[in-house]
């Protein structure tokens, strides 16, 4: 990470440079310190999938995958993550072929505003990584950062079920690139 001074000298406004591989992507990216990875993602890389829904890390809708795992994107700073591999729902399909989490989520009708199904997608696709989730009753327990406002829990509960032989088998097979499945726009 390098920082460019603000033109006026003053530290506090001080641009940082950032190397990250969003999406497959390598991408240099210049944000000001107090710049959240959610705001970088939507208001700079116009990557507008993952929401802002409570902006205090309690709903999950900005759930992204940070080198894997799963991270509300609300309460880090991108300053954090230099050279970072991130996993947006943008980079989730592989171009116009759809990950067997998105269409398990459309088999199941596991969205009806679809505000929080980015961050469903996101989560779950971690959550087969973690190998945590043996049953429904630990699926739950494992997506339970997620809220979804309509109610959709048994249809996302479905999908996500239906889904995690296929994204295990994957994660075998593919791994570690999650992140070199699709590229940002």
């Amino acid at each position: 990470m390098t920082t460019t001074p603000a033109a006026d000298g003053d530290e506090l406004f001080a641009l940082h440079t950032l190397r990250l591989n969003i999406n497959g992507e390598q991408r240099r990216i210049q944000v000001h310190a107090w710049t959240t990875l959610l705001d970088m993602l939507r208001e700079q890389l116009q990557l507008t999938g993952s929401k802002k829904g409570c902006d205090h890390g309690q709903c999950g809708a900005c759930t992204v995958l940070l080198d894997g795992k799963r991270i509300n994107s609300c309460l880090t700073l991108a300053v954090m993550h230099d050279g970072a591999e991130l996993t947006t729902i943008e980079g989730v399909a592989d171009g116009e072929a759809l990950h067997p989490l998105q269409r398990a989520f459309i088999k199941h009708d596991a969205f009806q505003c679809g505000y929080c199904t980015p961050g469903q997608i996101c989560s779950a696709l971690a959550m087969a990584g973690e190998n945590h989730a043996h049953s429904r009753a630990d699926i739950r327990e494992q997506m339970s950062g997620n809220l979804c406002r309509c109610g959709a829990y048994n249809n996302i509960l479905d999908a996500i079920e239906d889904a995690l032989p296929a994204c295990r088998g994957e994660l075998e097979t593919s791994a570690p690139a999650l992140g070199k499945r699709g590229s940002a726009a």
